[in-house]
């Protein structure tokens, strides 16, 4: 039921985007899949069912510097809302944790919107915990 996305997910991951509060993604959308799709530091996974996708997850690897393991970064993470509360989510979430260990990294971490406060429940259950002060400065 996992697996990693292809090209031909991209119309899926866009409905997806759009439930995140992401909408318009479909004229880059596939630009943007093939770029990540050829990144070594980047899986994106799917979450399958009889050939309809239902949840999707961005993985990022990254080089520490001053530690001797690297951490995971979850960009995005999205559940289809009709099937929220299935453990499609949870089933995501462990393995993509799997994948972070088997790279050597020693956290993983996601950075979710104070507005998001169910997905923060479903992070904690997970085992995550909050780590205070998120810097960002807009570019653009």
């Amino acid at each position: 039921m996992i697996r990693r996305a292809l090209h031909t997910d991209c119309a899926a991951i866009s409905r997806l985007l759009d439930q995140l509060d992401y909408p318009g993604s479909a004229s880059f959308l596939p630009a943007r899949l093939a770029q990540l799709l050829a990144d070594p530091a980047e899986i994106l996974l799917v979450w399958e069912d009889n050939t309809q996708i239902l949840a999707f997850l961005s993985l990022h690897f990254i080089p520490q510097l001053a530690l001797p393991g690297d951490f995971a970064r979850i960009s995005y993470f999205s559940v289809d809302a009709e099937v929220r509360g299935q453990n499609i989510g949870g089933q995501l979430e462990e393995h993509a944790t799997h994948l972070a260990r088997e790279h050597g990294c020693e956290l993983i971490e996601v950075h979710c919107h104070t507005r998001r406060t169910r997905a923060h429940e479903f992070y904690y259950r997970q085992g995550y915990t909050e780590s205070p002060k998120y810097l960002v400065k807009k570019l653009k």
